[in-house]
């Protein structure tokens, strides 16, 4: 299948956001994606993951949350915002209007978006998808969970992947728990041996059993509850 891509700018609360739009070829309806960066910012591996998906049937957009600002700045008022006040800082805010832009293109379902994010990533997909019921599954890989812990009580299905002796480990396992007693549908995995960030095969810790097992799980997951 081959892929459609471009750069691309929408508004967000206080500011243009770009994004990556990868998306296949032809009418659709296709379901859709949004694609939330690490630290590392919209790089090559996230771009990537964008395409992947767009292989695979979905309308992909891999969001620049550091666009047109210093990337220390946005660390520190995002990582505040995940201690402080986890389900409404800027970052979600901007994830939202990313989620209208993508529902809006041509050929998208928008009943069928989810996102997947690492990291930094992971933690905005659970909270955002604890506050937003236009996300349909969700895909966090080594994130951290909202305060309060209780706000899962609202997420959608959950596939999660994450490794073992990371500071990243317990909030899955956490995570994991909750989502049971909720009753929410989730596939929560976490994996011996591997390290933070094994998903990104431009990193050391990259681990390519752990990858490929990953997206796998998360293909799948995806088919099931956003249907492709």
């Amino acid at each position: 299948m081959t892929n459609v891509e471009q750069n691309i700018s929408f508004p967000s609360v206080k500011t243009q956001i770009d994004g990556y739009l990868a998306r296949p070829e032809g009418e659709g309806p296709f379901p859709g994606v949004v694609v939330i960066h690490e630290i590392f910012g919209l790089n090559e591996n996230i771009k990537d993951i964008a395409r992947r998906f767009a292989g695979e049937g979905y309308v992909a957009l891999a969001v620049d949350l550091f666009a047109g600002s210093n990337r220390t700045v946005c660390m520190f008022r995002f990582m505040s915002g995940l201690f402080l006040n986890s389900l409404n800082h800027r970052g979600i805010q901007d994830l939202k209007a990313a989620l209208t832009y993508l529902s809006k293109q041509p050929g998208v379902d928008s009943s069928r978006i989810g996102a997947i994010g690492f990291c930094m990533g992971g933690s905005f997909a659970i909270a955002w998808a604890s506050t937003d019921e236009r996300l349909k599954a969700i895909a966090p890989f080594y994130g951290a969970n909202p305060r309060p812990l209780e706000a899962v009580a609202r997420l959608c299905p959950v596939v999660g992947s994450y490794p073992d002796n990371d500071f990243t480990t317990p909030q899955g396992q956490k995570l994991d728990i909750a989502l049971d007693g909720y009753n929410i549908p989730h596939d929560i995995k976490i994996y011996p041996g591997t390290k933070h960030s094994f998903f990104n095969d431009q990193r050391k810790n990259y681990d390519a059993n752990a990858s490929q097992d990953s997206w796998q799980r998360v293909l799948t997951f995806f088919k099931e509850h956003i249907g492709q």
